[in-house]
């Protein structure tokens, strides 16, 4: 008698989600929602942390997060070459996993705006890359659609030796003399003049465009993110509201107008039209919670 064997099971490819924290995700509850809507085991959480952070039921109120930190983190200078290295870290944990094809980077701000399948389809039906690059100009650094990247070749970055130790050794906030690790919130504060007179890179939002160039993957790129976020809003009587850091959406910002207004844009990706956005930052706790009481975020749709 001849047994029949069963075919392994078959994997659908998986979405890394690479979240890049101070501490503890404030809106986990946002994203546990946004999970809930995957039934077929189609994505990945790694979140890099302070070391020695460790998210349990007393840290997060999210079960996507359990022990979903990953070892050996290092400490974060906002705007330092550490973060190249968080997200190089993030990277060599995810590649652990065959299954993982698309990585996508996320800071501690961040909110979906469409439901998990959505934004699956979205992301794997594409054969680029998006990343933001840009030429600089005078009067304003910050571009407001520098992330999330979703790469298609982490393994590069992970076995760079090449052009991590330059930016490392060059591209800083400070020159040595002034060195010194800047302040949890430092893009929410008005950027030092001095400063910005030294030089204008900021490691991880420049690093992943040089290397990419390097490796002559352009070809392979979509200029764009697919986050949203404010540079600027120049009408605001609130100073800290006004200058190149992305602004931060507070309570009273948080209304059903704003995530339309966000979802409204289009885009064209290789003669393909389709919705810019799939996320949004900088939204403090209080906001996103608003937003998703509302049902102003797509992800129960």
């Amino acid at each position: 008698m001849l047994a029949l064997i069963s075919p392994p099971p078959l994997h659908k490819p998986k979405i890394a989600f690479l979240f890049i924290a101070r501490n503890r995700l404030t809106l986990d509850v946002v994203w546990d929602a946004f999970f809930q809507g995957d039934k077929e085991s189609r994505f990945s959480v790694y979140v890099h942390s302070r070391p020695g952070f460790l998210f349990n039921a007393a840290t997060t109120r999210s079960e996507f997060f359990f022990n979903r930190q990953i070892n050996g983190s290092v400490q974060l200078d906002w705007g330092e070459a550490s973060m190249i290295q968080a997200e190089r870290l993030l990277l060599q944990e995810a590649l652990m996993d065959p299954f993982n094809e698309r990585f996508l980077f996320l800071s501690d701000s961040c909110i979906p705006l469409h439901n998990f399948s959505y934004t699956y389809d979205y992301i794997t039906s594409t054969s680029t890359i998006f990343v933001d690059s840009f030429s600089d100009t005078k009067e304003s650094r910050y571009n407001p659609r520098m992330d999330p990247v979703i790469l298609k070749h982490p393994e590069i970055v992970v076995a760079d030796e090449t052009v991590f130790p330059v930016f490392q050794l060059h591209c800083k906030k400070f020159s040595c003399k002034q060195k010194r690790s800047l302040p949890e919130f430092w893009r929410d504060v008005p950027f030092p003049i001095y400063a910005s007179r030294q030089h204008n890179c900021i490691p991880d939002e420049h690093y992943v465009q040089t290397l990419l160039a390097l490796k002559d993957l352009e070809a392979e790129i979509t200029r764009r993110s697919l986050t949203h976020s404010s540079g600027d809003i120049s009408s605001s009587r609130d100073p800290e509201r006004r200058g190149w850091h992305p602004v931060t959406y507070k309570l009273a910002d948080a209304t059903p107008k704003l995530i339309q207004t966000i979802m409204r844009e289009w885009c064209t990706s290789k003669g393909k039209l389709s919705k810019c956005f799939l996320f949004a930052r900088k939204f403090t706790w209080q906001a996103a919670i608003r937003l998703l009481n509302m049902s102003a975020l797509l992800i129960h749709h």
